[in-house]
């Protein structure tokens, strides 16, 4: 077998245990913080666009649609959503009265950080139970995984 056969077959191998894994890691995380956690939880994109300003406090709207892929009118849409029930707030650029610049209400920020917490705590028991290679290797795999975000991201613009 040629060596560029190997790696293929590598790449496949792996791409399809992280396509199996990945979205039941997420699912089952969601559910254990479901289950804790004493909020409604708000729809995905809503979610996505709370934790994005979180973590780019002041963005645009056209800064959260490219980071999250989504188009601007939708992210748009969801801002409005969001302002209504008093999870986010609009304020207006001081030079470019046209732009506004997205930031989270204290009790969204309270919230994201509870949600935030729970996630970590399960992430933590569970791995308890990892011996010290696969802690190890998890924690190489991090670096991997963030690299293969912003591949996948960047080609999806």
């Amino acid at each position: 077998m040629s060596t560029r056969n190997a790696s293929e077959q590598r790449v496949a191998r792996v791409s399809s245990e992280l396509a199996a894994c990945l979205p039941v890691l997420h699912r089952a995380l969601e559910r254990r913080v479901a289950s804790e956690y004493p909020h409604p939880k708000p729809p995905e994109g809503q979610l996505a666009l709370l934790r994005f300003v979180a973590q780019r406090e002041g963005a645009t709207v056209r800064e959260a649609a490219e980071a999250l892929l989504m188009k601007p009118n939708n992210v748009s849409a969801l801002v409005s959503q969001l302002t209504e029930r008093g999870e986010l707030e609009r304020r207006q650029d001081g030079v470019d009265k046209r732009i506004a610049h997205l930031h989270l209400t204290e009790s969204s920020r309270q919230r994201i950080a509870e949600v935030t917490a729970l996630e970590e705590s399960h992430l933590g028991q569970a791995m308890l139970s990892l011996t010290d290679g696969e802690l190890d290797a998890l924690g190489s795999a991090v670096g991997a995984l963030k690299l293969l975000t912003r591949n996948l991201h960047s080609a999806a613009l």
